[in-house]
């Protein structure tokens, strides 16, 4: 009885002797490797969230700027109305003449329209309506004034090119391709048999391409003028 006795109190001292040092630090091992992966794991989950909605702001910005450009395509005048190049590239900027809605028969208000990088902005410039061809010209030959709005329509932008589609010549960034194809349709409405046809556009196509060192390439974009 008393072997026995002695025996029971060697197992209850045993299993109350609780963790060895080794053990604990086993054990604190483990759980420092499953906190560092833990973390790990976390840690691209937010900074995969983060790139998602970097992404989703870029987006939504290069679509309002596009959506504009597109606006301002759709409503350019004509050349007949404009008394010349309505759509040009002008010291780097692309430059739009725009028509304005009026009553029919009344004389055509007219807007210049232009888009450059500034301080790494992409900046839309636009000139007061413009009641007559002298006010008109005067706007295409000057820079913005003070009386022009300035909209900042993108920010961390190294350049913006475009090109424009001659229907003669296919896309180019060359303006003399423009205007001899201003020249060759007012020569071809001179033409007898064509009678009063209205001056066909020069520039058909606009294609524009934004680059930023955020981006891997440039992000490119065509639009149909008038359309």
């Amino acid at each position: 009885m008393r072997r026995t006795a002695r025996c029971d109190r060697v197992r209850v001292a045993a299993s109350a002797r609780g963790f060895t040092l080794i053990e604990l630090l086993v054990a604190i091992a483990i759980m420092a490797v499953v906190a560092i992966l833990s973390w790990r794991g976390l840690d691209e989950i937010v900074r995969g969230r983060e790139t998602i909605t970097r992404s989703m702001a870029q987006e939504r910005v290069f679509a309002q700027m596009f959506d504009q450009m597109r606006i301002d395509l759709r409503e350019a005048a004509s050349d007949d109305e404009a008394g010349g190049v309505a759509i040009s590239l002008d010291g780097g900027a692309l430059q739009i003449v725009r028509a304005f809605a009026v009553p029919p028969g009344a004389a055509p208000r007219l807007q210049v329209v232009r888009y450059r990088v500034s301080g790494g902005q992409v900046v839309r410039y636009a000139s007061p309506p413009l009641a007559n061809l002298g006010a008109l010209r005067r706007a295409l030959r000057g820079g913005e004034g003070d009386n022009w709005g300035a909209l900042p329509m993108m920010s961390g932008v190294d350049v913006i090119n475009a090109r424009l589609y001659v229907p003669k010549t296919g896309w180019t960034a060359n303006m003399q391709d423009v205007r001899s194809q201003v020249t060759g349709n007012d020569n071809d409405l001179k033409v007898p048999q064509l009678g009063n046809a209205p001056l066909p556009r020069a520039v058909t196509g606009v294609q524009v391409s934004v680059g930023s060192h955020a981006l891997e390439r440039p992000v490119t974009r065509v639009f149909l003028v008038g359309e």
